[in-house]
C-alpha cells in the first residue's frame, strides 16, 4: 500500500465500503416474526408442558427448482420442550416462589470457616507416583 497514492487510497476506501455494505445486506435476512417465546411453556397443575410444535411450524422457505416440498421447520420447538423438562417446581410458571433474600450472617460464617482451612500440602518423604502403564 506504500506505492499507493494517497489521493487514489481515499477513492477506493469508500467504494470498497460501500460494496461491503451491499453484499452483506444481501447476506442476510432478518428472521421470521412469530418465533415462541417462554410463554409458551404451560403448566397443567402438575408438570410443565412443552409448546405445541405444530402449531409454532413455519412452512420451509428453502428455495428448490423441482418444486418440491420441504418439512415445515418448529423454531424454538425443542429449546422450550428442554426447557420445560429441567423445571424443578413447574408450579413457579404460575407463581414463582418470592425471592428471600440472603443472610449474611450464614455466609460471612462459611467465608470463616473456608479461610479457616489450612493449606494442603505434600508430605516431604512421600515419593513422587510412577506408573507403568503402556511399558
Amino acid at each position: 500500500m506504500a506505492s499507493l497514492r494517497p489521493r487514489t487510497l481515499f477513492c477506493r476506501l469508500p467504494l470498497a465500503l460501500l460494496l461491503c455494505a451491499a453484499l452483506g445486506a444481501c447476506m442476510s435476512e432478518r428472521p421470521p416474526i412469530g418465533l415462541p417465546s417462554a410463554q409458551s411453556i404451560q403448566f397443567d397443575g402438575v408438570h410443565a408442558l412443552g409448546p405445541n410444535c405444530a402449531s409454532i411450524a413455519l412452512p420451509s422457505t428453502i428455495g428448490d427448482p423441482d418444486m418440491v416440498e420441504h418439512p415445515s421447520i418448529p423454531f424454538g420447538c425443542a429449546t422450550y420442550s428442554n426447557l420445560a423438562a429441567q423445571l424443578a417446581r413447574p408450579a413457579d410458571i404460575v407463581q414463582p416462589t418470592p425471592y428471600g433474600g440472603t443472610n449474611g450472617v450464614v455466609a460471612e460464617r462459611a467465608l470463616s470457616r473456608y479461610n479457616a482451612m489450612p493449606e494442603p500440602h505434600a508430605a516431604p518423604d512421600a515419593a513422587p507416583a510412577t506408573t507403568n502403564v503402556g511399558h
